[in-house]
């Protein structure tokens, strides 16, 4: 996938707003966490400047929590599954990724893994890092 092509006059306007910037305390900590979740909630209706402004501020999150909260990072299908939660979504809206109910909930259950084409399909759908799912 190449690099995206956004407008930097829009994307300096949603940084101007959302003010992105090392996090350092636990109270910028929760303001960021709100700006990613306003942007996660437009999903597939982001812009391409809002999903660089969301790439950045997740970013800053993971750095944060990597130094204050030594949590271990969820598994593909826990986040899968956080993804699906959030957005109400049953294993039957991940049939045209899977094509088997009996393959979707194989893989909610942990019984398989998310194959790499699998994993670039769903980060496609969620509109997040492939990352996220390997």
């Amino acid at each position: 996938m190449g690099a995206l092509v956004i407008d930097n006059k829009k994307y300096a306007r949603i940084l101007a707003k959302a003010l992105p910037r090392v996090i350092t305390t636990r109270a910028e900590h929760e303001r960021m966490l709100a700006e990613v979740e306003h942007l996660m909630d437009k999903g597939e209706h982001r812009t391409p400047e809002e999903d660089a402004a969301l790439d950045l501020m997740v970013r800053l999150i993971q750095d944060y929590e990597g130094k204050h909260h030594s949590l271990p990072n969820p598994s593909p299908r826990e986040m899968l599954a956080y993804l699906m939660e959030q957005r109400g979504l049953k294993q039957a809206d991940l049939l045209p990724i899977f094509n088997s109910r009996g393959y979707i909930s194989d893989v909610i259950h942990g019984k398989r893994g998310i194959s790499l084409p699998h994993a670039r399909q769903l980060a496609d759908f969620f509109k997040v890092s492939i990352e996220l799912f390997i």
